[in-house]
């Protein structure tokens, strides 16, 4: 063995005999580093979670649209990386110990609308339940009800979006499956006289915010307090903007 194999040998056996005494020092200190850690949860968290948002999708929005059209995957992803290089990044072995969401968000599940995208947020910072349609089903319903009432979570968005395939769904006439008949009925219910598309996208979220008050002891005395606000949102694919209703 050379000198460089057998300096090499040492320091894999030295690291080797390091790794059980950090172990044992970590499991030793794991209260104090576990609050420590669930305090560091609370570094991202900002003072107005609405304007956190909206100041997160504007970085969004602006890096989306100058991602367009430009030639390659890698110079696209390029534009887009650029939104989280000033974002706080909560360390994941905080994330391991607990969350604190600024903002809860139902959103509908189409592929392109990603809520931590749309509104440049990391990992830890946004509660999500994504359904088609946006719809406050009794399931989405209970997990706001946990967002705010067990973890404190501010603000509740229920976000809509353009060309939205359930709507279209609830306002065409083709014969759809029973489940997904299901899935359409409150979207129709929200429907007025003389609506397009747009309108009837908007007037949705309107309905299914409206739906978590009236559905749920739970939001409607936090928000009467104060302690959440419940807001409705549409978000333009095109252009990334969101705006709020």
């Amino acid at each position: 063995m050379n000198r460089r194999d057998l300096l090499s040998a040492s320091g894999l056996m030295l690291a080797g005999m390091a790794v059980p005494a950090l172990a044992g020092r970590r499991a030793m200190a794991a209260g104090a580093e576990d609050q420590q850690l669930l305090k560091s949860l609370q570094v991202c968290t900002p003072a107005d979670s609405l304007t956190y948002l909206l100041d997160g999708n504007r970085k969004f929005s602006k890096a989306w649209v100058a991602a367009s059209g430009t030639g390659t995957p890698r110079q696209r992803m390029d534009k887009l990386n650029a939104i989280w290089d000033n974002n706080c990044q909560i360390d994941p072995a905080a994330l391991a110990e607990g969350q604190k969401p600024v903002a809860a968000i139902l959103s509908c599940a189409d592929a392109r609308v990603d809520p931590s995208w749309v509104f440049a947020c990391g990992s830890g910072e946004l509660f999500q339940v994504r359904s088609a349609g946006n719809t406050a089903f009794n399931d989405a319903i209970a997990s706001m009800e946990y967002a705010v009432s067990v973890l404190g979570t501010p603000l509740v968005v229920v976000m809509g979006h353009s060309a939205c395939g359930a709507v279209k769904a609830a306002i065409a006439s083709n014969p759809l499956t029973p489940l997904l008949e299901d899935l359409v009925k409150p979207i129709r219910a929200s429907f007025k006289p003389g609506q397009d598309l747009v309108e009837a996208i908007k007037g949705n979220v309107r309905s299914a915010a409206a739906g978590l008050v009236a559905n749920s002891d739970v939001l409607r005395t936090a928000a009467a307090n104060g302690k959440v606000t419940i807001r409705g949102a549409y978000f333009d694919i095109g252009s990334g903007a969101v705006t709020m209703l």
